[in-house]
């Protein structure tokens, strides 16, 4: 559900991209903005979209371990230190 969740998010970036390039492109070509300007636009909005998708799946992670702990759940490497022990 989470990689559902976050495909939809994904998925709806590139359509908001996809319209801003549409429109920096008929801005374009009626000289209202230069191809350097639109293409440095571009560039800004990936970045701030890359840096916001890492922030968000940081906090994601980050309230998933949050939920495990108090859930008392085992984790990977509770379960191999486990195993290790009965080993």
């Amino acid at each position: 559900m989470l990689k559902e969740f976050l495909h939809v998010g994904l998925g709806g970036m590139v359509v908001l991209k996809e319209k801003i390039e549409e429109e920096l492109k008929v801005l374009e070509e009626k000289g209202k903005i230069s191809t350097s300007d639109a293409k440095s636009f571009i560039e800004s909005i990936s970045q701030r979209g890359k840096d916001e998708d890492e922030r968000i799946k940081a906090k994601i992670k980050e309230m998933i371990k949050e939920v495990v702990d108090e859930l008392g759940l085992a984790t990977k490497s509770d379960i191999e230190e486990l195993k290790s022990k009965l080993s």
